[in-house]
């Protein structure tokens, strides 16, 4: 029996966490009449979390500095590498507003909805002021450890970056002694992500017990349609633009999958990217991206390249004109889904930076925060979806700038140079 259970793949485990968590937050919520069971499972979820996020920045650090000064690159080959991400994510984003913007005037989720409930929830979040200044200004560190203390990773991007720059001008003894301590650190780190997620099952039945357990099943049929809609936005997004993109660009789908497969659903269970950032980039490695690859565009595409974040904003801010009965022509959407794609940019460290953005976006073009107050009911579960969609969209990102590149190297998976990932998941003792 001991022998099965351990052969059961991390995938798997999450799953059966998932179900049960589930089941615990229908009972805690519909039949055990708010026994707060959920609540109370719900410090496991967070205990799991703190430790996830323990690793990103060490991890992130280390991968970084290694990847670029241990192997000879310069500021010309890592800034190339910064240009062709960004017009990736541009490019992914902008189609994704848009697919957005199609599926909410197809579907046309808002309306009949009442704008009910208080909106002081959305008040405060739109009290977040978002400019592009404030992002750039938010992109430099003014301290590294208060960056890592609060794990600021594009901030931890752009310092490992200038300090890998640096180090590949020091000669000698020093620089040896750098490389050999950012080699070590990034290498304890993926084996501290080993032992991490061998807690992952647990973390997560504990997060969808609390999330279920404090909102209801029932809150999705209330807004099932908007639910609905998002959900059908981003499976037409995967297959429209990521399987082209894949294909385009040579990555064997099959493979990929198996690689993302454990990540997505890290992410798609906690709705936390962070959670899922350590194990993405651990097996798009192993996948054949090189780490310098890696360790670059997972990271700050999780800034620029919110592909499922970026079609949510576009479905929720139309949702809400509908609800409201305020119509909007093409032009205004239009502009209202340029204005989201520049203030998108670089928040993702803002807790609920969507909403915090959606709010902004509302009280400029004069909709109301009431609106918001709706969505709060169902987010979690949208939540769940588009931060899940986040993590595969950066990990395409990885493998596509590694074939841009001339370096993804899928060949060490034909060899069996790394283990099947379903055998690999959860190491045997």
């Amino acid at each position: 029996m001991w022998r099965f259970l351990r052969g059961i793949s991390l995938s798997w485990w999450i799953v059966i966490a998932t179900i049960l968590g589930a089941v615990v937050g229908y009972l805690d919520h519909d039949v055990w009449l708010n026994a707060n069971v959920g609540a109370a499972l719900n410090p496991l979820s967070t205990i799991f979390l703190r430790m996830i996020k323990s690793i990103v920045v060490p991890l992130v650090f280390g991968a970084l500095v290694i990847g670029i000064a241990g192997h000879g690159d310069d500021l010309k080959r890592v800034g190339r590498l910064a240009l062709k991400s960004i017009i990736y994510f541009e490019f992914a984003t902008t189609i994704a507003l848009f697919i957005g913007l199609g599926a909410v005037n197809l579907f046309k989720p808002g309306v009949g909805v009442a704008l009910t409930g208080s909106a002081a929830d959305a008040e405060k979040l739109a009290g977040t002021p978002t400019t592009l200044a404030g992002v750039l200004e938010h992109t430099v560190p003014q301290s590294f450890f208060e960056a890592a203390s609060r794990n600021e990773v594009l901030q931890i991007v752009f310092f490992a970056v200038l300090f890998a720059a640096a180090l590949t001008q020091v000669r000698g003894r020093p620089k040896e002694t750098m490389l050999a301590f950012c080699e070590g650190l990034a290498e304890v780190m993926f084996k501290f992500t080993g032992i991490v997620m061998k807690f992952a099952p647990i973390g997560i039945f504990a997060a969808i017990a609390n999330t279920i357990g404090k909102n209801g099943i029932e809150v999705i049929w209330s807004l099932g349609k908007l639910v609905g809609t998002l959900y059908i936005a981003l499976i037409v997004f995967i297959l429209a633009v990521l399987v082209p993109i894949a294909l385009i660009a040579r990555i064997p789908i099959r493979d990929f999958w198996k690689w993302v497969k454990a990540p997505w659903l890290l992410a798609f269970t906690t709705a936390s990217s962070e959670a899922a950032l350590p194990l993405a980039m651990e097996n798009m490695e192993k996948f054949g991206v090189p780490r310098r690859i890696v360790s670059f565009v997972i990271p700050t595409g999780y800034s620029f390249n919110l592909d499922g974040s970026t079609l949510y904003l576009a479905v929720a801010s139309i949702f809400v004109a509908q609800a409201a009965g305020i119509p909007l022509d093409l032009g205004q959407q239009l502009l209202m889904m340029l204005t989201l794609m520049l203030t998108s940019k670089g928040v993702a460290a803002v807790p609920r930076a969507s909403l915090v953005i959606l709010s902004g976006t509302l009280v400029t073009f004069g909709l109301p925060l009431e609106g918001v107050a709706v969505i709060l009911g169902v987010d979690a579960f949208m939540d769940m979806a588009r931060t899940s969609i986040n993590l595969v969209g950066n990990c395409l990102a990885s493998a596509v700038m590694a074939r841009w590149e001339g370096e993804f190297n899928p060949a060490a998976l034909e060899l069996g140079v790394y283990p099947v990932p379903e055998a690999a998941s959860l190491p045997a003792e």
